[in-house]
């Protein structure tokens, strides 16, 4: 039995992996072609793309659909480009996308994905507040509704780059503790993050309870990212005040 896709045909679905999530229902998209293992380029990718791997999985419903190597990019084949699939599918290989192994692509854009059976129960929104640019500044989370902070009780480089990845911001610079950026007014959400550096988002690493913590906001955790908005590169003042942060 053979399948069409998109232009090409190919064998029916073979396996389908998410690698380097904290477990099996998130993580890099990886498929199985001529015996080896490759990934799928994010171009395109979305929620409807996600929600066909989930299933496949056994995963329930797809969460959120990362791209931008969110967990870690590979050094295999770049199977699949430009995926694209209405829902319906029983399996990501019955999408339609450009033939296997053609693709314009990079293992920066590797995809992910993050299903309702990983276990983690919401993908918060983030930002950065009272630095320069929303590449650096106090980490602010949305939960309920309510932006809040988050305590620097072990804040490190590890937590930062989640942030800075979840942002699109690119790596972590610095991870400064000390409300560096200043006191957040809100809530303090989050309190003795622990995040492996592999998860797509901030909410997806291991930490007390929404809203439990010790902390006043003194204790506000900060992020600089190495993302550099216009901003950066014009004006000595903003260049070296970075730099003096990130060291």
């Amino acid at each position: 039995v053979f399948i069409a896709f998109a232009d090409s045909i190919i064998p029916d679905p073979g396996p389908l992996q998410l690698v380097n999530g904290s477990n099996r229902c998130a993580g890099r998209v990886e498929v199985l072609h001529n015996h080896q293992w490759g990934t799928v380029c994010d171009d395109g990718w979305d929620l409807t793309d996600a929600g066909v791997v989930c299933r496949q999985l056994g995963c329930g419903t797809a969460l959120s659909a990362p791209g931008g190597a969110r967990f870690g990019r590979s050094s295999d084949t770049i199977w699949l480009d430009e995926v694209n699939c209405t829902g319906t599918e029983a399996a990501l290989t019955e999408c339609r996308a450009r033939p296997w192994g053609d693709n314009n692509c990079h293992h920066g854009e590797d995809a992910g994905v993050v299903c309702s059976d990983s276990g983690i129960s919401e993908v918060a929104q983030l930002r950065l507040v009272n630095g320069p640019s929303r590449c650096a500044g106090r980490v602010e989370v949305l939960h309920n509704q309510q932006w809040g902070t988050v305590c620097d009780d072990n804040w490190d480089l590890t937590e930062a780059r989640v942030v800075c990845r979840q942002l699109g911001c690119g790596t972590a610079l610095s991870a400064p503790r000390g409300s560096r950026f200043g006191q957040g007014p809100d809530r303090i959400w989050l309190d003795e993050v622990n995040c492996t550096g592999t998860e797509a988002a901030l909410s997806e690493c291991r930490a007390r309870p929404w809203g439990e913590h010790n902390c006043n906001h003194v204790e506000d955790a900060g992020v600089v990212c190495s993302g550099k908005p216009h901003l950066f590169w014009h004006g000595g003042c903003c260049r070296e005040w970075i730099r003096k942060l990130s060291v």
